[in-house]
């Protein structure tokens, strides 16, 4: 895991090119503070902050040679080894036991393609010195950032928005769309969109090849959403079992010690569990997080369980004071690069501190799972309205009948997600998450426009939902936070349940496959019944990375946030932000998760000096 940064501009001489590679590089060191380094041949320059992951030799330092190649590169390929093999069978040579030296001869090897060769996670650049190219790709989920700015044959690019703000070509001006998603949906990108103007991302699964002055940007992976695994529901299970295992196994490739996060929920119980069977001779350490007092959020007594299983693990507990939350809020958003939608984040971000104190550089966390699995609840009206949609009212009865009663819904609750139900069984995603988008909270932006458009996919209703789920509404965004909270303090965080192969077998499953009779994440609880905790596996309630929430932090420690300076967010309507505001403050609750975007873009805004 690393921090990368480069550029093409003839206009910069190498004197200045020099000086402005290091200090690109200094605002990204916390992601690589093992070593720095940079290579330039005028116009292409390339940097590199290392953090030794893999073969800690300074052979390995980057920016890495091979041949006529250069490559700046941050992430991991877990199945190097594998390749590395048959690279040396079709003959080519090495030097190091590094997976960046594999990339290079993989790219040497099959050109572009190579990328489809990797199970991992990546952010890279290759420059090709015989014929002056540079190859840009980023990995299947996105899970690690690569953003540029592209003007006339200019082209930048980093592992952050710091990186490219201390460069010539950008400007503090805001993407206003980007700002409405941001504060509507709590989307933190879209597409290629970023915060800013100038910024751009570069998609996950995707390629960018910049030669002659020319982008060409072509998407080389996507999900088949109609494909259908036909093996019975054991085959099903055994399959998922030994992909989670062997995704397990390959996320433990390290040469250095590797921890996990340890909530007490299912996903991260799975990892961690998965762990202590397959690596016993290893003591895992595994960290929590909780909150104490009033409106406490503490699942110390869950993580119990897995400890009682697995007595090789050792849990580091640790519980952020109030204090704590107020004198580390800028150094949280600042690190974040965008304003938060949530306050999730910032219980991450104690997660990785407590990591880093204890000094893990690898860490194993639970993201994805949620998403493609239909661990969400929602996922609920969109298995019942597909039934619905078929005219299937048997199943889609029963299906909601165990659901309610499983969550103990009221009659009220039952109304309301039968409604839900019925309109995801009539509506696309794109219509549904438009509705949302202008009717969920007041719409703030004074510019009241459309401004996303979700593709259609084939495949089941479920599966469409998963789909969007996982590449465009949820998991992007989670991803940037797990990326930016573990990067803050110099650790790698790797997300077992993004193998891709993992995830292409789940969108072949039928939706009963994912949820069934109240019971989110089925083949997940199935195939991992006797290695995760049976109290674990049998929870019915869904927490995610909770805190005391919005409203105890906005009435406490934090509310010197709802001083508003409209003048800095003149984009919103201050009639309507301000009444909102004047409400909370009057003890409504109804839009708290509004009021505190609003807080904290006016916070964020500041911060930048925009």
């Amino acid at each position: 895991m690393c921090g990368i940064a480069g550029f093409i501009d003839s206009e910069i001489n190498k004197e200045q090119a020099d000086s402005l590679i290091s200090k690109m590089l200094q605002t990204i060191s916390y992601r690589g503070p093992d070593a720095t380094n940079h290579y330039i041949d005028s116009p292409f320059v390339l940097g590199h902050n290392r953090l030794s992951i893999i073969d800690l030799s300074d052979a390995a330092m980057q920016p890495f040679q091979y041949g006529n190649l250069y490559i700046v590169f941050n992430g991991e390929i877990y199945n190097y080894i594998e390749i590395r093999k048959q690279l040396i069978e079709e003959g080519r040579k090495f030097t190091t036991q590094s997976d960046t030296e594999v990339v290079l001869a993989a790219y040497q090897q099959y050109g572009t393609e190579c990328v489809k060769h990797f199970v991992g996670m990546w952010s890279l650049a290759i420059y090709d010195k015989e014929n002056k190219r540079l190859f840009c790709s980023r990995d299947r989920f996105g899970i690690k950032p690569f953003y540029y700015i592209n003007e006339g044959t200019k082209f930048y690019f980093g592992s952050e928005y710091k990186t490219l703000k201390v460069t010539p070509v950008f400007k503090n001006e805001l993407n206003l769309d980007q700002v409405s998603r941001g504060l509507q949906l709590g989307w933190v990108c879209y597409e290629d969109e970023t915060f800013f103007s100038k910024i751009k991302s570069l998609p996950a699964a995707t390629n960018l090849i910049y030669q002659d002055g020319n982008i060409k940007i072509e998407k080389y992976w996507d999900i088949d959403t109609a494909k259908t695994f036909s093996g019975s529901l054991e085959e099903k299970i055994e399959k998922f079992r030994s992909l989670f295992i062997d995704s397990i196994k390959m996320h433990m490739r390290a040469d250095v010690e590797v921890g996990g996060c340890l909530s007490g929920g299912l996903d991260s119980s799975s990892i961690s569990s998965a762990v202590s069977e397959l690596f016993r001779e290893t003591k895992f350490k595994t960290f929590t997080i909780y909150y104490e007092g009033q409106d406490s959020v503490d699942e110390r007594p869950w993580v119990n369980e897995v400890l009682k299983k697995y007595p090789s693990l050792t849990n580091f507990t640790y519980s952020p004071s109030e204090k704590e939350i107020t004198e580390e809020l800028e150094k949280i958003i600042y690190h974040a690069d965008v304003p938060m939608a949530g306050s999730s984040p910032i219980s991450q971000y104690f997660v990785m501190k407590l990591a880093h104190q204890h000094k893990i550089k690898v860490l194993l966390d639970g993201q994805g799972s949620d998403e493609y699995l239909a661990g969400y609840m929602h996922s609920f009206y969109r298995l019942v309205g597909g039934l619905i949609g078929k005219l299937n009212f048997i199943d889609a009865s029963r299906e909601f009948y165990s659901h309610a009663k499983t969550q103990k819904y009221s009659l009220t609750k039952s109304i309301d997600a039968l409604g839900k139900s019925v309109l995801a069984g009539v509506k696309n995603e794109n219509s549904l998450y438009h509705m949302e988008y202008f009717n969920y909270f007041p719409f703030l932006s004074e510019n009241k426009k459309d401004n996303f458009q979700l593709d259609e996919v084939s495949g089941s209703r479920l599966n469409k939902f998963l789909y969007h789920l996982t590449f465009s509404t949820s998991l992007p965004s989670l991803l940037h936070y797990e990326d930016r909270n573990s990067m803050a303090f110099s650790i790698e965080s790797r997300v077992p349940f993004l193998d891709h192969r993992l995830v292409e077998f789940v969108f072949s499953l039928n939706d009963a496959d994912k949820f069934r009779l109240g019971n989110t994440k089925y083949i997940l609880r199935k195939s991992l019944k006797g290695l995760v905790p049976d109290t674990i596996l049998n929870r019915k309630d869904k927490k995610g990375f909770v805190t005391p929430g919005e409203v105890k932090w906005l009435r406490g420690p934090l509310s010197n946030l709802l001083e508003i300076d409209y003048s800095k967010i003149d984009f919103i309507s201050k009639n309507k932000a301000g009444k909102i505001i004047d409400d909370f403050k009057a003890g409504n609750n109804k839009n708290a998760n509004l009021v505190w975007r609003i807080a904290i873009l006016n916070y964020w805004v500041k911060l930048n000096r925009i």
